[in-house]
């Protein structure tokens, strides 16, 4: 518990607004009985919800800490802030209409089947996103780009662990993996965790399935509460989010991860 503290510290002071990491941060103190950190952090999660403007998450957050201090005199002025910040949104809306479209039955249905016949062509494995960051953001040539993406069939069985592609960059010496995941860190906002040092909860890996973790390369390596801490090293691959997510019933939080630690520990899992 210690060990996960200090760990999601650092992520907490590097990235402010990591609501996700806060969570954890908070939960750990929790069950250390550390009464002014839990209260500490709840403020902090409650200021992030404010400024990516969810209000209600930010009150929620703020009621949580006036359980245990009724009295608290900055929640009590932070709470009248969003509420007058809530009635002036909403004296702006008056008067204002709002016009929405109304499908008919016979569009939705169209809707769905050609959202279904796409799903059933192509899969969301983050492709053209990391194509847009990489090669249309001049870091890479097209060609290193295409020398490096493995494309993934899903009907070959997955006996190894696959090669991320910021790895594939590395160990061709086209693009340091330090400055990859610096990048993907920043065009994702996804936290970044060595797992150099962590204590990686291997059975709980064990208990996903290891063609999903293998074809993509996404190690489970830590529960807390009701979530599932998930380290990978393309946060934009969504098909991996979604083979993953069936797997459970707990809420998935997404971390980004050197791609070596990901398979050293995936490969010690599945042998």
């Amino acid at each position: 518990m210690l060990q996960t503290i200090e760990m999601f510290e650092v992520i907490a002071q590097s990235q402010p607004n990591d609501c996700q990491s806060l969570e954890i941060l908070k939960e750990a103190y929790t069950k250390l009985g550390r009464e002014e950190d839990v209260v500490k952090t709840s403020k902090r999660i409650a200021q992030a919800y404010m400024q990516s403007g969810q209000l209600s998450s930010a009150i929620l957050e703020y009621e949580t800490v006036l359980q245990r201090r009724p009295d608290d005199a900055d929640v009590q002025t932070a709470l009248r802030q969003i509420e007058d910040k809530a009635n002036s949104a909403s004296g702006q809306a008056n008067g204002v209409e709002v016009v929405a479209s109304v499908s008919t039955p016979q569009s939705d249905t169209a809707k769905l089947h050609k959202k279904t016949h796409a799903a059933s062509v192509e899969i969301d494995d983050g492709r053209k996103t990391m194509h847009k960051i990489f090669v249309e953001g001049k870091i890479i040539k097209e060609g290193d780009f295409d020398l490096c993406w493995r494309a993934t069939d899903l009907a070959a069985a997955a006996s190894d662990v696959t090669e991320p592609f910021i790895h594939a960059l590395a160990e061709k010496s086209i693009l340091p993996v330090e400055k990859s995941l610096k990048l993907l860190s920043d065009r994702s906002h996804t936290a970044y965790l060595s797992l150099e040092k962590y204590d990686v909860d291997i059975d709980l890996t064990r208990g996903f399935p290891s063609e999903v973790c293998r074809r993509w390369c996404v190690l489970p390596f830590d529960r807390m509460s009701k979530s599932i801490l998930v380290a990978t090293a393309n946060p934009f691959n969504q098909q991996a989010v979604k083979d993953l997510a069936e797997a459970t019933t707990h809420r998935l939080l997404w971390y980004l991860a050197p791609p070596t630690d990901l398979m050293s520990n995936l490969r010690k899992a599945f042998r």
